[in-house]
């Protein structure tokens, strides 16, 4: 299944909540993305769909590998951008609204030979 930015963010958001809170319920995404509830349950549900996360039997979301995998992707490429936004000098407002629509405009091949220019690998 192919992701939209929306359900890479929706992922993301949820790997972002688990670090911080441990458990992760829909109405956590929903103030965390600032949507609504029923935005959240149909993403939820396209998701599981898409065998990306599940839910259990009281309702907390869970990712799967795949989802996790996905997840920390677009979650490590946030970060990158954001930290070189801010340390060229862009406020950590705008650099982080900034760093979520570059983290998914940018192809894999792109972001991994800026990241190892930057980290001096390459």
């Amino acid at each position: 299944m192919k992701l939209h930015a929306s359900g890479e963010d929706y992922l993301e958001a949820i790997l972002v909540l688990h670090k911080k809170m441990g458990m992760v319920r829909s109405v956590d995404v929903a103030r965390h993305l600032e949507v609504t509830k029923p935005s959240v349950c149909h993403a939820v549900a396209t998701l599981r769909d898409g065998g990306f996360l599940t839910m259990d039997s009281d309702y907390f979301l869970h990712l799967t590998d795949v989802g996790r995998e996905v997840a920390e992707h677009i979650y490590e490429k946030h970060c990158f951008f954001a930290d070189r936004l801010i340390e060229a000098g862009v406020d950590p407002v705008t650099a982080e609204q900034d760093a979520c629509r570059i983290e998914h405009a940018i192809s894999d091949t792109s972001f991994r030979k800026l990241k190892e220019k930057v980290q001096g690998t390459d």
